[in-house]
């Protein structure tokens, strides 16, 4: 049987729900179980801080941990770059500090307050001034993608028909419809969040792990042992199946 690995859907600044959901890894699989993060590490929850934090000092710790970029982590990262990039996949009326995405909780996370009558050059410079460098060398550290024999791990999900190892950055971060219309067998099972379901869902040849959290719903984490998995739950291992 396959080592158990354990994967976490998007966690949205909801330090409370990746507590609890590290406590259900550590008690089925204990203290070094093997966990990748799929990204969306920050935004719209209330301690995205906290939740930078306690990921980097698992790494710190030596933790078999594997973190996923998620385009929410992305946007913050250029928003802390000398100067601030925008993000092209966005709608012309938003950016990464509006509510609907956002990174106004992030920035207050770190005691910045921002409003929309704000002056964005002000704000860059508190953010600067108030991120911790060890968050901005995470950030700009975070992988695309994980893979084992059977699992492919990304935050939003893949192209059909292209090969894993030449998928685009901006597939992985942001795609939709096409990756979740197509209902043929991938390379690999693949893994990943960046669209709220509500709850974790098996496809058949994808598995969504992004159960709203960044919307006050409840973070899930599944544990699989070659295809097969179970979400994890306070009364054990549920199977989770197509």
């Amino acid at each position: 049987m396959s080592n158990p690995i354990y994967a976490v859907g998007d966690i949205h600044g909801q330090l409370h729900e990746l507590q609890r959901v590290l406590s259900l890894i550590e008690a089925d699989g204990g203290a070094q179980a093997r966990i990748v993060f799929l990204g969306d590490y920050t935004d719209r929850g209330p301690d995205s801080r906290g939740v930078l934090e306690t990921l980097i000092e698992g790494q710190r710790e030596g933790r078999p941990w594997t973190f996923i970029k998620g385009n929410h982590d992305r946007m913050f990262e250029w928003f802390m770059q000398d100067y601030p990039r925008h993000e092209a996949y966005l709608p012309v009326n938003l950016y990464w500090l509006h509510e609907r995405l956002g990174g106004d909780t992030t920035l207050a996370s770190y005691g910045i307050d921002f409003s929309g009558r704000s002056r964005m050059l002000a704000v860059h410079r508190a953010a600067r001034d108030a991120v911790p460098q060890s968050h901005l060398d995470f950030l700009a550290r975070l992988e695309l993608s994980f893979e084992t024999d059977d699992l492919f791990f990304c935050h939003a999900g893949i192209k059909p028909g292209v090969p894993l190892a030449a998928q685009d950055e901006e597939d992985l971060l942001w795609i939709r419809k096409e990756f979740h219309d197509y209902e043929a067998a991938h390379p690999k099972l693949i893994v990943h969040g960046h669209t709220p379901v509500s709850s974790a869902r098996h496809y058949g040849n994808r598995v969504n792990l992004d159960s709203g959290a960044g919307y006050g719903e409840p973070l899930s984490a599944v544990v699989f042992e070659g295809h097969a998995c179970w979400l994890l739950t306070e009364t054990g291992r549920v199977p989770l199946t197509p």
